[in-house]
């Protein structure tokens, strides 16, 4: 057992979470939680068979088991780790994570979730609930496998490019910058963004700027203006252009239009990036 599926579209249901220390009343441990997936964060070195699968801790990896699996620690001495036992939903996009692997440079954000999960049990309950959720997702995306659901996983460097565009969509995005903060080519980028959308960075920026354009015409008072400089379009006349073309209406008509959900683009359609 070296990898499994867990599905995080909605939160879990979290039944306890804690610190534990093992190894203090003896050096072995042999048990299972029938109904419940465990997830633990190591702080020290120890070996673990899973059905019959070895493992290896060590101080810094993050473990996630499924129910019904037999561990078998064998421990060097006094041994700390924080869990949490839950139950995980069983609809959504599978998502397939290793069982053991290193937090790496997540480590420090896995340690405060779940340290922060540990200090709200007690007292807030949806609080640790919320932590060890967004705990799960950093765990799915510590090493990406090569298939998701079938479909190839995305390139490091185009989830690079994806973070940089989005946190700068009101700024000025030139390609050469954003390829340099992906660590690849121009050519390259343009490559990984065709594969995976369909179309060209240009076009991904002008999709994401105007569906928050979108959003912003439809739920909040912003003047126009103001939204155009905040998707990175100051130039009223070219954003009105780029509403026409990517909404279908300018501007005033987008706002005065009924306020129903945007339909999602079929798989494959330009300006589309799944992950």
């Amino acid at each position: 057992m070296f990898e499994i599926e867990v599905r995080l579209d909605e939160p879990p249901v979290v039944t306890m979470v804690g610190r534990a220390v093992h190894g203090t009343a003896g050096l072995a441990d042999l048990f299972r939680l029938p109904d419940l997936w465990q997830l633990h964060l190591y702080r020290y070195e120890a070996d673990l068979t899973l059905n019959g699968a070895p493992h290896t801790i060590r101080p810094g990896r993050v473990s996630v088991i499924p129910p019904n699996t037999t561990c078998h620690y064998r421990y060097r001495g006094p041994s700390e780790h924080l869990y949490a036992h839950l139950r995980l939903p069983v609809t959504g996009e599978p998502r397939t994570v290793p069982v053991m692997q290193d937090a790496g440079p997540e480590l420090p954000a896995l340690s405060t979730l779940m340290g922060q999960a540990v200090a709200a049990w007690a007292s807030t309950r949806v609080r640790a609930t919320a932590e060890i959720w967004a705990a799960l997702w950093r765990v799915c995306q510590l090493s990406p496998p090569a298939r998701q659901s079938g479909r190839a996983g995305p390139h490091p460097a185009l989830d690079a490019a994806i973070a940089h565009i989005e946190s700068r969509l009101a700024e000025p995005l030139a390609i050469p910058d954003i390829a340099r903060a992906a660590g690849v080519s121009h050519n390259h980028l343009t490559r990984l963004f065709r594969a995976a959308t369909g179309d060209t960075v240009i076009a991904y920026i002008r999709h994401r700027r105007l569906e928050r354009a979108r959003h912003l015409l439809r739920e909040s008072t912003l003047s126009i203006s103001a939204i155009a400089a905040q998707v990175g379009i100051p130039d009223l006349q070219a954003f009105n252009k780029s509403c026409r073309r990517e909404l279908g209406a300018s501007p005033r008509a987008v706002r005065a239009a009924p306020n129903r959900p945007t339909p999602p683009r079929p798989p494959g359609t330009a300006g589309e990036w799944r992950g």
